[in-house]
C-alpha cells in the first residue's frame, strides 16, 4: 500500500492537506472524495531512496512516443489535463506514470507544461524544454511537440547506426584478446614443459616467445594491479575540466575517428540548433542550449567564444568558421541561411548533409578498423605457429 499527500478543499471551504494510504490513486481521490472533500490534489509520497531503487530509467524513446502521442492528442482537440493524464494511466513505466502524475498535478495548479517538464530535467532535455517553452508562447504546441518528436527519432536513429558500426570491430577485439590470453596462460605453458623435458636447443622465435610467456606467467599480478592503477589514474583525470578537455581534443586528433565524431557533433549542433530556432527561440539562447548539448570540451569552448561574437553582432557564420572546428561547407551553408533570412532551414539542411556523411565516415572507419583487427590478431597467431612449429623441426632434426 502506498502513501499519497494530497490537498484538498473542506465542504466550508477551508483549505487541508495531509497524507492516505491507498492501493491506488484512484483509489486515495475516491476515499477522500467520500469525505466531502472537494478540489483534491493527490501525489504518491515516496522516498528518494525507494524511487532510485524502483523506478526504471526513462529512456529517450519513450520520451519520442510521449512527445508524438501528446502532439497527437492536442492536435484533435483533447485537452492538455485529459492528455496528460491518459498517457500517464496507459504508460508501461512506473516513472512515466509518476512523472506524468506530477505534471497533471502542475497542469491543475495552473502553471505551464514547459515549467512542469522543468522539474524533470533527466528525462527531458535543456534544448526540449526550451523549445516547448516557446512554443507554448506562440500557440504552435501541437505541431513543435510533433516536430519534437521527429528530432528525437533521428537523434536515436543516428546514435543506433555509430553503435551498430561498434559492434562488429569490438567483437573482433574482445575475441582477438581472449584468443591471446588462452595462448599464453593454458597452451604455451605446457609447450615450455614439453621442450624443457627434451632438454634441446630452441629456435630464437621460440625462445622469444616462451620468454614472453614467462613474464606473463609470473608478473601477471603486477601487470593487472598496473592496468588498474592506470585505468583509475584516467578515469579520476577525465573528471577534471582540463583532463575531459585533453581526452576530447586528443580523440579529434585522431585520424578517421577524429573527423567522424567532429561530423557527428556537427550534425547534433546544426540539429538541435535548427529546431530552437524554427521555434522561435532566440539566436543567443538556442546557441547556448546546442552548445551544452555536445558535452565535446573543444567544441564547447570554442562555440562559447562564438556566443560572445553574436551578442556583439558579429553573426554566426563568421565566428562558427573562425573556430576551425566546422568543415567549410557547414559554414558557407550557414552564411547563405544568414543572407537568406532562412538560418532555421539551412541548418536543418546541414545537420541532413552531415548525417549522410557521418554515415560514410562510420562505414569508412568500419572497413578501416576491422582489417586492421584481423592484420594483428594473425601477426600474432602467426608468430605463435612459426615459433611451435620451427621449434619441433629443430627438435626432430637434433634427435634424428
Amino acid at each position: 500500500m502506498a502513501k499519497f499527500a494530497y490537498i484538498a478543499t473542506r465542504p466550508d471551504g477551508s483549505p487541508i492537506s495531509g497524507t492516505h494510504k491507498a492501493d491506488t490513486r484512484e483509489a486515495a481521490e475516491l476515499a477522500l472524495y467520500e469525505q466531502q472533500l472537494r478540489d483534491i490534489q493527490v501525489t504518491e509520497k515516496a522516498s528518494p531512496l525507494k524511487k532510485e531503487l524502483t523506478a526504471p530509467r526513462v529512456k529517450r524513446e519513450e520520451v519520442m512516443h510521449l512527445s508524438r502521442q501528446l502532439g497527437a492528442f492536442i492536435k484533435a482537440g483533447l485537452p492538455l489535463i485529459d492528455a496528460v493524464h491518459t498517457l500517464g494511466e496507459e504508460a508501461d513505466n512506473s516513472s512515466v506514470r509518476r512523472m506524468m502524475g506530477e505534471v497533471e498535478d502542475g497542469l491543475r495548479r495552473g502553471e505551464k507544461l514547459s515549467d512542469c517538464f522543468d522539474r524533470h530535467p533527466k528525462i527531458f532535455p535543456e534544448f526540449y524544454r526550451g523549445i516547448l517553452r516557446s512554443a507554448e508562447l506562440s500557440g504552435k504546441l501541437d505541431s513543435v511537440l510533433d516536430r519534437l518528436a521527429k528530432y528525437l527519432e533521428r537523434d536515436l536513429e543516428a546514435r543506433r547506426k555509430i553503435k551498430s558500426a561498434l559492434i562488429y570491430p569490438a567483437m573482433i577485439a574482445g575475441m582477438s584478446l581472449v584468443t591471446v590470453i588462452v595462448l599464453a596462460s593454458f597452451v604455451l605453458p605446457r609447450f615450455k614443459v614439453f621442450f624443457d623435458s627434451l632438454d634441446a636447443e630452441l629456435p630464437l622465435p621460440t625462445r622469444m616467445l616462451l620468454a614472453v610467456t614467462d613474464f606473463l606467467t609470473e608478473w601477471w599480478w603486477a601487470l593487472g594491479l598496473g592496468t588498474a592503477l592506470l585505468a583509475v589514474s584516467l578515469f579520476a583525470a577525465v573528471r577534471t575540466t582540463r583532463g575531459r578537455y585533453a581526452r576530447d581534443k586528443f580523440f579529434l586528433a585522431l585520424p578517421v575517428v577524429g573527423s567522424t565524431i567532429q561530423y557527428a557533433l556537427v550534425e547534433r549542433f546544426s540539429r538541435i540548433l535548427s529546431s530552437m530556432v524554427s521555434a522561435g527561440v532566440s539566436l543567443p539562447e538556442a546557441l547556448r542550449v546546442a552548445t551544452e548539448s555536445l558535452r565535446n570540451l573543444v567544441f564547447v569552448h570554442a562555440l562559447s567564444r562564438v556566443g560572445e561574437a553574436v551578442l556583439e553582432g558579429e553573426g554566426l557564420a563568421k565566428p562558427i568558421s573562425a573556430t576551425g572546428l566546422f568543415p567549410t561547407t557547414a559554414g558557407q551553408m550557414i552564411r547563405v541561411g544568414e543572407e537568406t533570412g532562412t538560418l532555421d532551414t539551412q541548418l536543418e539542411v546541414t545537420a541532413q548533409y552531415y548525417e549522410g556523411e557521418l554515415d560514410y565516415k562510420l562505414k569508412k572507419l568500419t572497413a578501416l578498423f576491422e582489417p586492421a583487427v584481423i592484420v594483428v590478431m594473425g601477426l600474432v597467431v602467426g608468430f605463435v605457429a612459426v615459433a611451435l612449429v620451427s621449434a619441433m623441426y629443430g627438435i626432430f632434426n637434433q634427435v634424428s
